[in-house]
């Protein structure tokens, strides 16, 4: 069968126009943003939002997230954003390996609501954190949530602290965790949370501690049977930049700046509703809940804001800053 020349030069101006469109897709630069949120998670909405969102006006430029720990642990993220390997990551309680003023947020009941962390957010965290990641070559662009931390066990229901002596309990990687809780009498263990999973279900940690959602996304539910209310310290997550920000032109920036600073009340309206659904969700997997004593929680509570107050320069007068937000 014959083609025409008209016919072949048509093709070829096809393929030729085709081949430029995906080469022009292909040569767009890519902005990787890692996150430790597994698939449901708040971490992978908040995210997912965030790149639909920039991806609409940015020219030239990709955001892609990567979740459920593909590019490391938050730590090894950290140091992926210091060395500008990683464009962007959503770090939380790791966050006061950074820098002593991020372990505010390690203080058990100290945020009220999501009002009370929208007052903190804007009044404390922009004018004290952000300074602080800035000494340390790292630039927070907005403030995301984690949640309000729920404890987990295989052992039997935490209603107050004495309830959780000799309980070996993963806890994400922050000094001021680990003390708490071994102020509660507990037996905490800093591990990636991409290892809780299996660490829960070999029995070689009895619980854990994590907003809900990161329970269920985690799938925590499958290997553990109670869980315990506490809402015992409220975590925001920081959207960060490293050593490749300045790389990138100064309209690239601003796109995503204003992208993620309009994500900041999403991402606490979605965490509020799911917390609002998972709860049903976790007792219809066969899960024990109950509320705890939190007042006994609080009084147990007095050695780490003491040593808080000491050890961190400003603590005091933050502490003092937050509780004014609150009342």
């Amino acid at each position: 069968m014959k083609v025409s020349k008209k016919a072949l030069l048509a093709s070829v101006l096809a393929l030729g126009v085709g081949m430029g469109v995906s080469a022009a897709h292909a040569a767009d630069k890519q902005i990787k943003f890692g996150h430790v949120g597994g698939p449901g998670s708040l971490f992978e909405i908040t995210a997912n939002e965030f790149a639909r969102i920039a991806n609409e006006t940015l020219e030239g430029y990709e955001v892609v997230p990567y979740g459920s720990s593909q590019l490391g642990s938050d730590s090894q993220m950290l140091n992926k954003l210091k060395l500008g390997t990683l464009d962007l990551a959503l770090p939380s309680t790791v966050m006061s390996s950074v820098s002593p003023e991020f372990s505010l947020f390690e203080m058990p009941y100290l945020i009220k609501d999501r009002e009370h962390m929208k007052k903190v957010r804007d009044e404390v965290v922009r004018s004290v954190m952000y300074p602080a990641a800035e000494k340390r070559n790292l630039n927070i662009i907005a403030v995301w949530e984690n949640g309000s931390r729920q404890i987990t066990n295989n052992s039997r229901p935490i209603v107050v602290p004495k309830d959780l002596e000799g309980l070996k309990l993963r806890t994400p990687n922050g000094i001021w965790r680990v003390e708490m809780f071994q102020g509660y009498g507990a037996n905490p263990a800093p591990m990636a949370l991409s290892e809780a999973f299996v660490a829960l279900q070999t029995g070689a940690m009895d619980g854990q501690e994590n907003p809900l959602v990161q329970i269920y996304s985690q799938r925590f539910h499958e290997v553990q049977r109670y869980l315990s209310m506490s809402n015992h310290v409220y975590t925001p997550a920081f959207v960060v930049a490293g050593a490749s920000w300045k790389r990138l032109p100064d309209e690239v920036r601003t796109v995503l700046s204003d992208a993620a600073m309009e994500l900041e009340d999403f991402a606490l309206k979605q965490g509020e509703e799911l917390d609002n659904s998972l709860v049903a969700k976790m007792k219809e997997a066969g899960m024990e809940v109950n509320e705890v004593d939190q007042q006994a929680f609080i009084d147990g509570s007095d050695a780490i804001y003491a040593k808080f107050s000491e050890e961190v320069d400003g603590g005091k007068e933050m502490l003092e800053k937050v509780r004014q937000l609150r009342d």
